[in-house]
């Protein structure tokens, strides 16, 4: 139980880990689609808001008055002018910033903080535009420490400059719209080697904020989209965010996923860092919650398993143990059973030996009488040749049972090839028609296709002309024998063969010795021997098959050798032959 126990546990332990993954995969690929969006929407969001810069800037070159304010270089009218569009945009656009600069880049009027004015421009954005004569957008550092979108548009006439408008929206509102689209927070982190520190401590001053220049050592926060930043977001934790990293971190019982997107500059230039926070604590108590369900739920299934494998494995030890005894006991009886055979076998050995005794012994103990006779009578010539010629046939009748006895050990030599079946038993009766002296006819029914089968050819023309001589023996002279092969499935098994059939039309076999025509030694003539019919059957044997017969008294008698067309396993010589068995038969 204990290793199955483990292995339910690994497979739980291995579920947990799988899913906890499978989890953690998902949450990172939800925070790379929403990194993906927020950068795709920053983009957005600073082209729509260029373009429309553009368009209110385009506006005020179309204003004749705006014009000559400008070329004047006259600020009351110039904040007359504009004042109320300005107050426009930064309600509805939030625009930050505008600017009146002249041919020279210097500032004419600052509409956003008009008492700071005659001061010459020199950002990037404004060199790139004077040079270029052409609109230049993009994100850029105030020398407050403000970071900006900032479009800068020359104003030009039959090709030159007469001034240069400049409109901006600061990063905190474009990071607004960002999280009010997508559903998270973010904050905008400068690299502080791009910020003068007095200079950004007067822009905080001046703008009324109380920045944080020392919470980080090489950063500092200049907008956020949530009140509280917080404190678990270390620098060691940007550092990892800044490489490429993900961060899940725990703020007051809170669930923060971080991830970090890079700020260029107008010119291509990194100069910060937007995170983007998403709150995962919801989902992450129901995938925790889910998790433990799904565990409890494996645990109760895991024990309910080792219940009924408990409860099963109890069946299982009580049935082998019956089957142990069973398999002991069959042991047992086996090993009965090897005996009586091995006393079965001793018996029949007495049977024959009796047997062939009792065949020798009768003309052996005439030979005795016939010689005592004839040295008794050796003054008669005609009577001593008399009795040497009874000797001399009972010494033939002891070799043709000795000869008998020869060809039946032969039977156990057995060795099979591929022999054409027609062939075998037209060159057996060809050989019986030599033998015969009664000129049976044979009549062959063959199947039409050759049929080859794997047997010993030798062993079944001797089994046919033992079948073929019983059937003249049986028969009236010149009554027909009839040979027939026909395929015929196995009687029990349904396996495909072929019937070797041999019938005659003699008197039949008698029901009362049915039972034992198969006998070693038993026969019903007296010249007979007792073997033919059982060296018949041993080589069915051999072959897999089996020999039947039907005999009906006064119609005739037909024996069929079935033989399989698949070899079966061959016996080989050493195997019992059915001199050990003289009590089997075929039905």
């Amino acid at each position: 139980m204990w290793p199955f126990a483990m292995v339910l546990a690994s497979i739980l332990t291995a579920f947990a880990v799988a899913s906890y993954l499978l989890e953690v995969r998902v949450r990172d690929q939800a925070l790379a689609e929403r990194v993906a969006a927020v950068r795709a929407s920053l983009q957005q969001k600073i082209a729509k808001d260029a373009d429309l810069m553009q368009a209110s800037l385009s506006t005020l070159m179309a204003n004749n008055a705006v014009r000559q304010s400008l070329l004047q270089q006259d600020r009351p009218a110039l904040l007359r002018e504009v004042s109320g569009l300005f107050e426009a945009l930064r309600d509805q656009h939030r625009v930050t910033h505008l600017y009146f600069n002249n041919a020279d880049m210097v500032n004419v009027v600052r509409v956003h903080s008009p008492q700071h004015h005659g001061d010459t421009i020199g950002r990037l954005s404004a060199t790139m535009a004077r040079t270029t004569r052409a609109p230049v957008h993009g994100l850029e550092l105030g020398p407050l420490g403000t970071l900006t979108l900032r479009l800068v548009m020359p104003w030009l006439e039959d090709g030159q400059a007469i001034g240069y408008l400049e409109m901006g929206e600061e990063i905190g509102y474009v990071v607004d719209e960002i999280k009010d689209s997508l559903a998270v927070d973010a904050f905008v982190l400068v690299d502080k080697r791009f910020i003068v520190h007095r200079q950004w401590q007067y822009g905080q001053e001046l703008l009324k904020r109380q920045g944080l220049w020392e919470q980080f050592d090489n950063r500092v926060l200049v907008a956020q989209t949530t009140a509280q930043f917080p404190p678990e977001l270390s620098a060691a934790v940007l550092e990892r965010l800044r490489a490429g990293a993900t961060e899940v971190v725990d703020a007051e019982g809170r669930a923060l996923h971080l991830a970090m997107l890079a700020l260029s500059d107008v010119a291509g230039q990194r100069i910060g860092d937007l995170v983007v926070m998403r709150d995962i604590t919801a989902l992450q108590q129901t995938f925790v919650q889910s998790m433990a369900s799904v565990i409890g739920l494996s645990l109760a299934a895991g024990l309910g398993v080792l219940a009924l494998f408990y409860v099963a494995l109890g069946r299982v030890e009580r049935d082998y143990a019956r089957q142990h005894d069973l398999e002991r006991q069959l042991l047992l009886i086996g090993h009965e059973h090897q005996r009586v055979v091995q006393l079965e076998k001793l018996s029949a050995l007495g049977t024959m030996v009796g047997e062939i005794a009792h065949q020798l012994n009768n003309p052996l103990v005439g030979v005795v009488n016939l010689a005592q006779l004839a040295a008794r009578e050796a003054d008669d010539p005609v009577r001593t040749r008399e009795l040497l010629t009874e000797i001399r046939r009972a010494g033939s009748d002891c070799h043709a049972l000795i000869t008998s006895m020869l060809r039946f050990a032969k039977v156990s030599s057995f060795e099979s090839h591929a022999s054409d079946m027609a062939e075998v038993i037209e060159e057996t009766v060809l050989l019986f028609r030599q033998t015969d002296r009664r000129q049976n006819a044979v009549q062959l029914t063959l199947s039409a296709q050759p049929v080859v089968l794997t047997v010993d050819p030798i062993l079944i023309r001797h089994a046919l002309f033992n079948l073929l001589m019983n059937a003249a023996q049986a028969s009236a002279p010149e009554s027909p024998i009839t040979i027939s092969l026909e395929a015929a499935p196995h009687r029990e098994t349904g396996a495909t063969g072929w019937a070797l059939k041999v019938a005659d039309l003699g008197a039949g076999v008698a029901p009362e010795v049915l039972d034992k025509i198969f006998t070693p030694f038993f026969t019903t003539r007296k010249d007979g021997t007792g073997l033919g019919l059982t060296v018949v059957q041993h080589v069915a044997l051999l072959h897999g098959g089996y020999v039947t017969l039907r005999s009906e008294p006064g119609y005739g008698t037909e024996f069929a050798v079935w033989l399989p067309e698949t070899p079966a396993m061959t016996s080989n010589p050493d195997s019992p032959s059915l001199l050990s068995s003289p009590g089997h038969h075929a039905a």
